[in-house]
C-alpha cells in the first residue's frame, strides 16, 4: 500500500514541493485535489524535500491535497493497437479513441549499449532529390532541421512521413499551434499514411510540462517496435519548444541560469534524446529527424549550437528550400556509393557547378558584364532551383540521378563538366 502525504509546503507554477521519504527521480505520483486526480513527476530530490511537476498544471491544488507516489516512472502503452492513434504529451488519447492501458513500459530510460548497435548502412529514400540525391537519410541517423519561424518545416515533415520508405513513422508535436497539429492529421489521414503513424502532440495550449514528456514518449514507443524488427522513423517538431519548456521549469525551480538563460543541463538533455537513434543489430532501427526552429536565425543560440554538437550533421531550410551549403548528412557516405555508380559524380558537380551559379549571380548584381559561360551558369542555375531544389519536386532517386544528367547535358558541353568519359558514354543523355 502506497503511503499518502497531505501536506503541500509549497506550490511554484506548475511545480509541487512535499516531503516524502524513499521516492525515486522520475516517479509518477497522483495528486488527489477537489477537481479529481492530477498526475505528477518528480524532478528534483533534496533530501527528503521532493519537487514533482503537475502534468495537468497546478490549478486548483491546494497545500492541504493528498500525494501518492506510485513507484514507477511515467509510462506509455505498448502495442499494436497504437498505429492510427494520436495521444497527448501525457499519453491520454487525443482523437476519441479508447484509453489504452496494455503493455505499459517506462519512458525515459537509457540509449542503446553500444554492443547491441550495428553500423549505419541502409539509405531512407524521401522522394525528395535535395534530401536523396545531395544528403541522404540514413537508418539511426540523428538530424536537426535548422530553420526559423514561417519555414515550411512542418509541410517537409508531413511530407517524409508520407513518403519516406520505413514501417512506421513516429510524430512528435511540441509547443504545435492548433492548425498545425490539424495539418499533420489531416494530411497524414488523407494520404493513407495515418495507418503507420502514432501521434503524440502537446499543442501550445497545453500544460508546459507535458511537452516535456513528448519526445521520451515517441522514443520509448519506437524502442519497443525496432526491437522487434520495424525500422522506425521518428519525426520531433520542434526542439526549441522543448527546450523553452526545459528552461520554464528550471526558472520555477530557481536553478542557476546558462546561456540566455537555459538550464546548465541542456547539452544532456539534448543528447539524452537524440542518442536513441540507433541501428539494432539483429533487429530495427530507430532513425531521429527534428525541427529546431533558430530565433533570430541564429546557429549560435544555444538550442541550435548544442545540437550541432550532438547529431550527425543537419539540413537547412531556408526560403522553402534546402539549402546545400551548409545542410549536411554526415553518414551519406555511408550509403550513396552503393545506390548508383553515378551518385556521388551527380551530387559533387551539380553543386559545384551551382557554387559558381551563386558568384555569377553576384557579379550580375553588381553590374559586370556575363560571358558565354556566366549565361550557361545562370540557365542551369535556374533549372536546378526549379526541377531540383523546390521541395514540390517528388521524384525517386533514379530519376532524379536522371535529370541532373538531363539539366547538366541542355547547358553544358560534356567536356565541361569534368566528369570521367565512362560515365559520359554510359549516362550522358543521347541528342
Amino acid at each position: 500500500m502506497h503511503k499518502v502525504y497531505n501536506e503541500i509546503i509549497q506550490i511554484a507554477g506548475d511545480v509541487i514541493t512535499v516531503e516524502a521519504k524513499n521516492v525515486g527521480y522520475n516517479e509518477l505520483a497522483e495528486v488527489q485535489t477537489q477537481g479529481g486526480i492530477s498526475l505528477a513527476q518528480v524532478i528534483r530530490l533534496d533530501g527528503d524535500r521532493v519537487s514533482l511537476q503537475v502534468l495537468a498544471g497546478s490549478r486548483g491544488i491546494f497545500t492541504n491535497d493528498k500525494v501518492r507516489f506510485l513507484k514507477h516512472p511515467m509510462q506509455v502503452s505498448f502495442s499494436e493497437n497504437l498505429l492510427g492513434r494520436i495521444f497527448t504529451g501525457s499519453g491520454e488519447p487525443r482523437d476519441n479513441g479508447p484509453a489504452l492501458e496494455e503493455n505499459m513500459i517506462d519512458i525515459g530510460g537509457p540509449s542503446v549499449n553500444p554492443a547491441k548497435r550495428i553500423i549505419p548502412k541502409n539509405m531512407i529514400r524521401t522522394g525528395i532529390p535535395m534530401i536523396d540525391v545531395f544528403n541522404s537519410l540514413v537508418e539511426s541517423q540523428k538530424l536537426p532541421i535548422f530553420s526559423v519561424a514561417g519555414e515550411p518545416y512542418n509541410p517537409l515533415l508531413a511530407r517524409i512521413a508520407m513518403q519516406a520508405e520505413v514501417d512506421m513513422i513516429i510524430l512528435g508535436g511540441m509547443g504545435l499551434k492548433y492548425d498545425d497539429y490539424l495539418f499533420f492529421r489531416d494530411t497524414l489521414e488523407k494520404h493513407g499514411a495515418l495507418s503507420k503513424s502514432i501521434l503524440f502532440v502537446h499543442t501550445a495550449s497545453d500544460p508546459t510540462v507535458e511537452c516535456l514528456l513528448v519526445p521520451d514518449m515517441c522514443l520509448a514507443v519506437a524502442e519497443q517496435f525496432a526491437l522487434k524488427g520495424k525500422r522506425v522513423l521518428v519525426l520531433l517538431t520542434d526542439m526549441t519548444n522543448f527546450s523553452d519548456a526545459l528552461k520554464e521549469i528550471a526558472i520555477t525551480m530557481e536553478q542557476i541560469p546558462s546561456n540566455r538563460g537555459y538550464p546548465g543541463d541542456l547539452y544532456s538533455q539534448l543528447a539524452k534524446r537524440y542518442e536513441k537513434a540507433v541501428d539494432f543489430d539483429n533487429a530495427g532501427s530507430i532513425t531521429v529527424l527534428a525541427v529546431t526552429t533558430m530565433p533570430g536565425d541564429d546557429v549560435t543560440h544555444p538550442v541550435p549550437d548544442n545540437t550541432g554538437y550532438i547529431t550527425e550533421g543537419q539540413f537547412y531550410l531556408k526560403g522553402g528550400r534546402i539549402e546545400p551549403f551548409g545542410s549536411l548528412s554526415r553518414l551519406k557516405q555511408q550509403v550513396n556509393g552503393d545506390t548508383r555508380d553515378d551518385h556521388r559524380t551527380i551530387m559533387d558537380r551539380m553543386i559545384q557547378f551551382y557554387a559558381d551559379y551563386k558568384e555569377t549571380i553576384e557579379k550580375k548584381s553588381m553590374g559586370f558584364q556575363m560571358s558565354g559561360w556566366d549565361q550557361k551558369l545562370l540557365k542551369y542555375g535556374d533549372r536546378f532551383e526549379k526541377e531540383l531544389m523546390d521541395l514540390s519536386v517528388n521524384i525517386p532517386l533514379e530519376k532524379a540521378l536522371d535529370l541532373g544528367w538531363e539539366i547538366l547535358s541542355s547547358t553544358f558541353e560534356p567536356s565541361e563538366t569534368g566528369i570521367k568519359d565512362t560515365l559520359i558514354e554510359k549516362y550522358w543523355p543521347k541528342k
